[in-house]
């Protein structure tokens, strides 16, 4: 009677699938879902992200080549590849794309939002400017009524099958009695508190957070443009940022400590921290998880370009 962790369910089927001897799985295309491309669609859908950041999430996909058949086919058995966890890697390279724009260091991304802030209100012409700003609002009120419901939601769970084993005919009927007497009871007691009890159960959804372009309060991001964070360079789009801090200089030996990182929450700025969070919350993970892999996207993306983590202060970068 407890909730299942993500690292025990996935080390359990690695086992499963070297124990019954399986063959190479299917091949991962970019058609697949599990594909990074189609899974950072996804998310960047559920975080309320705009849509521009697709393109940048493919180009690191395709820079540091986690995007191949053979990278991402699992080969039960095989210890000379690193498996990989699909959606926590989808979520490490949104989460390195957006420090590779906003750098995530508790002071660039809010002078962006600023600037981004000033345009929208004196500029109406074309789409809004995205504002990491107003976008942490919004998320932030969104993740606190998701996780309070949750809450109550395990709180209120009760430890028991849908449906019985019966070993007897004899004994199906009196479970089946008893079950159905428990259930009027729960619905005279519902109508008498006043709560509304569902008529039925609501179909499953991969989506824990959805959102709409339609809505007139300014909620829904996925159409702002990124043009304030972005500039053009010999015909590319490039970022205005020229800065960049690693989570981690030099990885750690995953046998040894469990982990390649180590993730404390008052070692980073919490705009990052806020980021892995909200993965954290809709992959139903330890953060630790996504600092893992956002560290291995990084040092594939850098290779020998690596630097030291600077230290954060609260005044003016130069």
């Amino acid at each position: 009677q407890s909730w299942p962790v993500y690292e025990e369910v996935y080390n359990k089927m690695l086992e499963l699938a070297a124990f019954l001897d399986l063959p190479r799985f299917p091949d991962i295309t970019d058609s697949c879902f599990l594909h990074p491309d189609m899974l950072c669609m996804k998310y960047l859908m559920e975080a309320n992200l705009p849509d521009e950041l697709h393109n940048w999430t493919c180009r690191v996909v395709k820079k540091i080549r986690i995007g191949e058949a053979d990278f991402l086919t699992l080969v039960p058995g095989n210890k000379s590849t690193r498996n990989v966890k699909y959606d926590v890697l989808a979520a490490a390279v949104i989460v390195v794309v957006l420090k590779l724009l906003f750098l995530l260091d508790d002071h660039y991304e809010w002078l962006l939002s600023d600037f981004a802030e000033e345009r929208n209100k004196n500029n109406k012409e074309g789409g809004p400017y995205f504002e990491f700003k107003k976008w942490y609002k919004v998320i932030k009120c969104s993740l606190d009524v998701k996780q309070k419901k949750l809450d109550e939601e395990r709180a209120k769970y009760l430890w028991r099958c849908e449906k019985v084993l019966f070993y007897s005919d004899k004994q199906k009927s009196k479970v089946l009695k008893r079950r159905q007497t428990a259930v009027n009871l729960q619905n005279q007691f519902g109508k008498l508190s006043g709560s509304v009890l569902p008529a039925e159960k609501p179909n499953p959804s991969s989506f824990q957070l959805s959102w709409s372009e339609e809505n007139t309060d300014g909620s829904c991001f996925h159409g702002h443009s990124l043009k304030g964070v972005l500039q053009e360079k010999h015909g590319l789009l490039t970022v205005k940022n020229p800065d960049y801090w690693l989570c981690t200089v030099k990885l750690c030996n995953e046998k040894k400590c469990g982990h390649l990182a180590h993730y404390r929450e008052m070692d980073f700025p919490q705009s990052y921290h806020f980021v892995i969070q909200l993965f954290s919350f809709l992959l139903r993970i330890q953060p630790s998880y996504i600092h893992d892999e956002v560290c291995v996207v990084e040092h594939k993306l850098f290779n020998k370009k690596l630097c030291k983590k600077p230290k954060y202060n609260t005044g003016l970068r130069k």
